[in-house]
């Protein structure tokens, strides 16, 4: 037995007393640290010994996961930092098992190089964090305190209802209702096709409107089954809409706001897909009608993106924005399955002048043409996006087009469909 497993025999036991104190971005509700037990599991000793080193003498040691199974009862909560010796298929299916076992349990993942499809393996492992520590270990720390306020947020009890004024009490008065902002604007991004670009272009759109404004923007990524918007970003969300199930019937700015993930780099707010496919059929239109209720009442805009398909989910979408924008490529089979959406909108008598086309690889030399295009869906193209291989450049970095290669002609368009959403007095103004 080596001393790292001589640690984990015992010290998860000791390790539930240990205290995690809340970074001063995100301190608890209370006001007070966090407690948790934190577990280390790594195979290779030397890597283990140094996350131990990075977290404290108080932190538990394990070579495999399944001997920290063996010590779990089910009590406080656990966060599991998994070293890089865990980014394979069978551990992270292991521990997304232990996650569905023991709610109280969350994981955090080290590696050595953060890759795209890593990231989405550890997401659907459901997996809480993603990081890539170096030698720095406040960025390990934070995660973990991270994660641990996530434990305290979740056993918060919901707020009191306010107690009716006695005669030898003054009344209090009630908070006023959240009004709805007039200036916020939601945007669903749709398309009838799979393969479009349609992730593309809502989250380079909304990143493009976030860098716009000082007031919040939102991306809700509707696509429930098979949502990529947090791996596009390069995110490890926290929460994800599935979070919003169980507290739908008191939603509120407040507690909205704090489901969702922030992309550093650009202050975009983002409410992810669920992380597994089976909460799909839990989410209704009615929930996202509500957050996109809620977030109208502090964004300054919204992006919806959405599935390939008509549900009822993505009418609730429509229905619920001021804009919808359609999205198709230049080939037959794209053109057919937009006719016939287009035709689907209309009997469902969605105004013509909430609908806005936009057309993907539109220089692609395929023997039609955008006027073409335009006559067959008697719909004038707003937006036509160049192809370009920034796109799927930007896409393995994690990034978007807008950021990645703000000069190039993606990046352009989709600046110029942005501005199209904004005030007149905000809108650059452009030579001619």
């Amino acid at each position: 037995m080596t001393m790292g497993e001589a640690q984990g025999a015992g010290a998860l036991e000791r390790a539930e007393g240990t205290t995690v104190t809340p970074v001063p971005k995100a301190p608890s509700p209370a006001g007070s640290p966090v407690r948790v037990a934190v577990a280390v599991v790594e195979p290779d000793d030397h890597q283990r010994e140094r996350l131990v080193t990075m977290l404290g003498s108080s932190v538990s040691a394990f070579a495999q996961l399944d001997e920290l199974v063996t010590r779990l009862s089910g009590g406080i909560g656990v966060v599991v930092v998994l070293g890089p010796s865990c980014a394979d298929e069978s551990t992270l299916a292991m521990s997304a098992r232990i996650g569905a076992q023991y709610p109280n349990v969350a994981a955090v993942l080290v590696t050595d190089e953060l890759t795209t499809s890593l990231l989405q393996q550890a997401l659907r492992a459901g997996v809480r964090d993603v990081v890539t520590v170096g030698n720095d270990p406040a960025v390990l720390a934070q995660s973990v305190q991270r994660v641990a306020l996530s434990f305290d947020q979740a056993a918060s009890p919901p707020p009191a209802a306010p107690v009716a004024a006695g005669p030898d009490q003054p009344e209090v008065p009630a908070a006023p209702a959240d009004e709805e902002s007039p200036e916020c604007k939601v945007i669903t991004v749709f398309s009838t096709k799979g393969g479009s670009g349609k992730s593309v272009l809502a989250t380079n759109l909304a990143v493009a409107l976030a860098r716009s404004t000082d007031r919040p923007v939102c991306l809700v990524d509707a696509d429930l089954q098979f949502g990529d918007v947090a791996v596009m970003l390069k995110l490890a969300p926290r929460h994800t809409t599935a979070d919003v199930l169980p507290v739908v019937d008191r939603l509120d700015a407040p507690l909205l706001d704090s489901l969702l993930v922030t992309h550093e780099p650009t202050g975009l707010k983002v409410l992810p897909a669920p992380l597994e496919p089976a909460y799909a059929d839990q989410i209704t239109s009615a929930h996202l009608t509500k957050v996109i209720e809620v977030l109208r009442t502090f964004c300054a805009y919204v992006v919806v993106d959405t599935p390939s398909y008509f549900n009822d989910v993505v009418l609730g979408a429509v229905e619920a924005s001021d804009k919808v924008v359609l999205l198709s490529g230049l080939d037959v089979p794209n053109i057919k399955n937009l006719k016939i959406g287009l035709q689907t909108l209309r009997l469902l008598e969605t105004p013509e002048d909430k609908l806005l086309l936009a057309l993907n690889r539109a220089d692609s030399k395929v023997k039609l043409d955008v006027g073409e295009v335009e006559r067959t869906l008697q719909f004038k193209a707003s937006c036509l996006i160049p192809s370009d291989v920034v796109v799927p450049q930007s896409i393995n970095k994690g990034e978007t087009v807008v950021t990645f290669a703000p000069k190039s002609g993606v990046a352009k368009a989709v600046t110029q469909l942005a501005e199209s959403f904004m005030p007149a007095a905000q809108r650059p103004k452009r030579r001619r």
